[in-house]
């Protein structure tokens, strides 16, 4: 689903005159195949985030090669890499992201008006993705009346309204109390081997790690280690 290659990554700081180039992304060579569960960890500052980032086309890369869905993204436009990240990618964020004057159900109903999809069609592929995700009797609540679970069930539910055959979560558990992070995770697992859904997950919680296909591990910008979980 995702392969990344000889994939590197500068950022530049200073004034024009006196610009120096910071490396982030060394020589990242990767894939990520169909229904996997792949978790990405470091240290903060190791390039996770900016990988994240290359990945989802929101940076573009210094160096190297991405290809997701078999098709080459690297070059995209930004109006292109709109539709494929709309009609490929589904995204979770730690601090959700929810727009707080839109309820729950007009928050994941957004990504399909977004695509111009049909009332009708919306509403029916919005409750249903209510009751998979648990939050039938909280549609109409803003996201300040929903605890922290409830809020990150609204970004999953939105994640995956348009039905993409691949998340991003970028430590998407980690404004969660334990018992809301298993819930979360066991919720991911699920929908990973009930519906193939490929997961690519940025976290500093070995919880979170455990539920993975295979970890990689991130050292000041290069992979360090690349393993499959035992048992999960």
């Amino acid at each position: 689903m995702i392969k990344v290659e000889n994939l590197s990554h500068s950022f530049f700081v200073g004034k024009k005159n006196n610009r120096q180039e910071v490396s982030v992304l060394k020589d990242i060579n990767l894939e990520v195949g169909e229904g996997e569960i792949v978790t990405i960890v470091g240290r903060s500052g190791s390039g996770k985030s900016t990988l994240l980032n290359l990945m989802s086309g929101y940076i573009k890369s210094t160096k190297g090669d991405i290809f997701i869905a078999d098709e080459r993204v690297t070059d995209y436009k930004e109006s292109i890499w709109a539709d494929f990240r709309a009609d490929h990618l589904g995204f979770i964020f730690q601090s959700f992201q929810l727009i707080p004057s839109m309820n729950a159900y007009q928050n994941i109903e957004l990504p399909l008006v977004m695509k111009g999809v049909s009332e009708k069609e919306r509403k029916q592929r919005v409750v249903e993705m209510l009751d998979k995700v648990g939050l039938n009797d909280y549609q109409n609540h803003y996201p300040s009346e929903l605890s922290g679970g409830q809020q990150q069930r609204v970004s999953v539910a939105r994640a995956l309204i348009v039905q993409p055959p691949i998340i991003l979560a970028d430590e998407p558990t980690g404004s969660l109390d334990q018992e809301t992070e298993g819930e979360l995770l066991e919720f991911i697992q699920q929908l990973n081997r009930v519906e193939n859904i490929t997961f690519v997950i940025i976290t500093h919680d070995e919880e979170v790690a455990r539920v993975a296909d295979r970890t990689i591990r991130l050292e000041d910008g290069r992979i360090a280690a690349d393993w499959e979980v035992a048992v999960r």
